[in-house]
């Protein structure tokens, strides 16, 4: 006998396709089927679980930090690729996430920060929001002596529909500990992300 969390899952995953296909007639208008889409409904079930499998992702298990080895200077990843969903018109955004921190005791190993970021983007978010909670949880997880995030993300919702202004980039920003409160720290940081 099947667990209840699988009969939800298998629930959850026909109910997926299930909308799939009510939005695949709803964008035919007719009765005929559309050549090609048969297997539409399944497919996009799938994908839409990889893109809001960051729900069900734990920070806990993949966060692994080691001592700092009096290590004090800054600590930065650039040009981590992110991919996510907007809550408000569910079209993809994307775009490159620079994180970086000053360690107190502990440093972070680096593949963490990049597993971080795909965490809080594999949902349906908005950009400031996933900004917010990559840095939180440095501070919160690692308790540097400051945490720096910077991304640069380009919405589908800005280029396809509304304004239409294609190639347009959002940058979002958030700054805790000595980022926010030392201009030199905040200074390094901003430099080493613009080159």
């Amino acid at each position: 006998m099947a667990s209840n969390a699988t009969i939800t899952l298998a629930a959850s995953r026909d109910m997926i396709e299930d909308a799939y296909r009510d939005l695949i007639r709803h964008a035919r208008d007719i009765g005929a089927d559309i050549p090609g889409t048969e297997e539409t409904a399944t497919r996009a079930a799938k994908s839409w679980r990889d893109l809001t499998s960051g729900y069900f992702a734990d920070v806990d298990a993949i966060f692994k930090d080691f001592d700092a080895a009096n290590y004090s200077g800054l600590v930065l990843q650039k040009d981590i690729t992110f991919f996510t969903l907007c809550e408000h018109h569910l079209l993809p955004f994307f775009g490159v996430a620079h994180v970086g921190y000053i360690p107190a005791e502990r440093i972070v190993g680096l593949s963490k920060l990049a597993r971080i970021v795909d965490i809080f983007s594999k949902r349906v978010q908005t950009q400031e929001r996933i900004t917010d909670q990559v840095a939180d949880t440095l501070m919160e997880k690692l308790n540097p002596k400051g945490v720096g995030v910077v991304l640069q993300g380009t919405h589908l919702c800005m280029s396809m529909r509304g304004v239409q202004k294609p190639g347009a980039i959002t940058t979002t920003s958030a700054l805790r500990g000595v980022m926010l409160e030392e201009p030199d720290a905040r200074m390094e940081f901003m430099t080493l992300v613009s080159t």
